[in-house]
């Protein structure tokens, strides 16, 4: 059974930081390409950040500069490192884990920064 159990979120004031973590179970993590999604109320999911395999990185243009995706494969875990955060961060952030045809995903976790 594939689990995705994230945690870290809670209240920031703005500009300040937090780190999101997400422990993968059941998949063989260093395989799977891992990506942090966001959903704020009224709004779709949106990409953040993600980390291929490989370790490739990508950003949405939204949080460059200001988060800092990595993974540790020895933890099966991987991380989003949010600094300066921004009212705009405000949201339920997701762990996503994807290899070829399999898509999984966390139950996310708040993250709510106050201006």
């Amino acid at each position: 059974q594939v689990q995705l159990v994230e945690s870290g979120g809670g209240l920031v004031q703005a500009g300040g930081s937090l780190r999101l973590s997400c422990a993968a179970s059941g998949i063989i993590f260093s395989t799977y390409d891992m990506g942090w999604y966001r959903q704020a109320p009224g709004k779709q999911r949106e990409s953040v950040a993600d980390i291929t395999s490989g370790g490739t990185t990508h950003y949405a243009d939204s949080v460059k500069g200001r988060f800092t995706i990595s993974r540790d494969n020895a933890k099966n875990t991987v991380y989003l490192q949010m600094s300066s955060l921004k009212p705009e961060d405000t949201a339920v952030y997701y762990c996503n884990a994807r290899r070829y045809r399999d898509d999984y995903w966390g139950q996310g976790t708040q993250v709510t920064v106050s201006s």
